[in-house]
This record gives C-alpha cells, structure tokens and sequence, in this order.
C-alpha cells in the first residue's frame, strides 16, 4: 500500500517562513526590532538614572518610615503593567496635567510607561545589594567618617558588577513588556509598533509567521541578556577569587 505524505503542519511551515523573514532581514521585522530595542534601551536607562541612586540611598539611609517606604515599593513591583498604561494614559489624555505635551500614543509615551513599570525593579534592586554590602562594611566606614551620601556611592562603586546585573535584567523586563506599551502606543504600524504587541496583533490577525519570528528575535535578546548576566557573575566571581588569592599570596610571603 502506497504512503500517504503527510501535510506540513501549521507550525512547522510557519517556523519555516519566519526563519525565512529573518534571514532575508525583512525590513517589516527589522523596523519593529529597531524601536522595540530603542524603546526599552531609553527606558532603562531613565529608570536606572533615577532608580540606582536612590535605591544605593535606601540602602544606607535610616530614617523613620522607611520600613512603611520599602513596602511601599515593594508593592509597586507587583503592579500590573496595564495599570501602569493606564495612569500614564490618563497623565498624558488631554484632559490630564501632561496633556500639553501631546505625547499620547508617540514614542515618548511609551519610554515613559516602561520607565515607571522599570524603576520600582531598579530601585528595589539596587536597595537590597547596597543593603546587604552595608551590613557588611558600613561599620568600618562610619567609623573612618563616611556619612550616608558617601557610604551609599562607596558601596554601589563596589558592587558595580551586581548593579551591572540589575541593569540588565531591567531591560529584560523592558523588552518583554506589553500591556502598558499597547494602552499608552496604540499599537500604530510603522510609528509605535513594537515586538510585544506586534506578535499579540499577527497572532489575532492569523499571520503567524511574523508572529513567530519576532518571537525568536525576543527569545533571542532574552537568552542574550541571560548569557550577559551569566558571564558578568562568572568574571566577577573569578575576579575576586584572583584578588583573594593574591593577597593570601602575600600575605604568606
């Protein structure tokens, strides 16, 4: 009896076509890449201009409510996303107070949004390492005069490589964002269309293809920025370990 050919299934022609799209650099999937990256990457680095030193400050820094404070913070990295599409809609309608600005569905609008979902990680982040550092050294350094300030800039200078860490991870969870993006974008193709609501829109749409390739782009920069975190843990790690060595080294001699 002659073997009936199995059809190609669904998935697998439509992986087939988006390793095609992304071989041949469809420029359709390369301008969607471009601002999703530029959207995240300005983001972060609002958040982490605000977040690290403040996060550095709240992790020296003693003063009555801050327990109520941290909780406070602690609470805003459990707030949904489209939560924070929707204040930053309402801040930017307009009929709110940054309704002059025009921003609303723009590219600044977006950097906005994932800035604030960003800067409670950044923050929170960077308060536990400067944190967990001060319990260590703080003692000594209060007691060759460091104040709060210059304890707080000592200890982030010297857990860098961890802050480095934060940093990245924050863009991590920049990048793969949706909600707050699509409420306060609008998902426009060509002006506001980034890789999260576009793979939500061609999934509906039905064009998986497009769909999925710029879900193995996503997965790619996602699987990048682990490997990054990986290796910078690793290199401080060997780092150290060398410092150690070395003064152990002389120590003997």
């Amino acid at each position: 009896m002659a073997t009936i050919p199995q059809p190609m299934t669904t998935l697998t022609q439509s992986a087939s076509a988006a390793l095609q799209l992304i071989a041949a650099l469809d420029t359709g999937l390369l301008t969607i890449v471009g601002r999703s990256l530029s959207v995240s990457a300005s983001a972060c680095l609002i958040a982490c201009a605000i977040g690290l030193p403040m996060g550095a400050c709240l992790g020296v820094a003693r003063f009555p409510g801050r327990t109520a404070l941290l909780a406070v913070l602690n609470t805003f990295l459990a707030v949904p996303s489209v939560v924070v599409g929707l204040l930053v809609y309402l801040l930017l309608s307009r009929s709110g107070p940054l309704g002059f600005l025009g921003w609303l569905f723009s590219f600044n609008a977006m950097v906005l949004a994932q800035a604030l979902l960003v800067l409670p990680v950044v923050t929170a982040l960077t308060r536990q390492v400067v944190e967990d550092t001060e319990n260590i050294y703080g003692e000594q350094l209060q007691s060759m005069g460091a104040r709060t300030l210059l304890r707080s800039l000592l200890l982030a200078w010297d857990e860098r490589y961890a802050l480095l860490t934060v940093m990245i991870a924050s863009f991590g969870r920049a990048i793969s964002e949706v909600g707050a993006v699509m409420v306060v974008g609008g998902n426009i193709d060509g002006f506001t269309r980034v890789m999260t609501t576009a793979i939500a829109l061609e999934t509906s749409k039905g064009d998986l293809p497009l769909a999925l390739g710029l879900g193995l782009v996503l997965l790619a920069v996602v699987l990048l920025l682990n490997a990054v975190i990986t290796w910078v843990r690793y290199w401080r790690e060997s780092s150290e370990g060398s410092a150690v060595a070395a003064a152990t080294l002389v120590a003997s001699a």
